[in-house]
């Protein structure tokens, strides 16, 4: 069974940092085989694509809302990726989760194409 944990969230202010991790574990599961992305979430509305990260880190991509502001980076021997957020907005706010997908390019941005999620973490951002 494959397990993701999202920890880190909280209540920041508008401009500040927070640094979210995502572990993962499983017998079956080869974290250096998949891409990890980070989408975020907020009630009556679908996921939306944070970034993702290659399975060796050597590429990234992210949506245009947090371009320049969040870094994601990964530790392979910790099994574990990470979401840097800095510069953070109000609209910033939402539960944020991890997923695991096996390809690249749009099939990374894209929700329904994730093999494995977590279950999220909140992230506050106060005016």
């Amino acid at each position: 069974q494959v397990q993701l944990v999202e920890s880190g969230g909280g209540l920041v202010q508008a401009g500040g940092s927070l640094r979210l991790s995502c572990a993962a574990s499983g017998r079956s599961f080869s974290f250096s085989d998949y891409a990890m992305g980070w989408f975020r979430q907020t009630p009556g509305k679908e996921r939306e694509f944070v970034g993702v990260i290659k399975q060796r880190g050597e590429s990234t991509y992210y949506g245009e809302s947090v371009k320049g502001r969040f870094t994601i980076s990964r530790d392979n021997a910790k099994n574990t990726v990470y979401l840097q957020m800095n510069s953070l907005k109000p609209e910033d706010t939402a539960v944020y989760l991890c997923g695991a997908v096996q390809g690249w390019g749009s099939v990374a941005a894209t929700a329904k194409r994730y093999d494995y999620w977590g279950q999220g973490t909140q992230v506050t951002v106060s005016s």
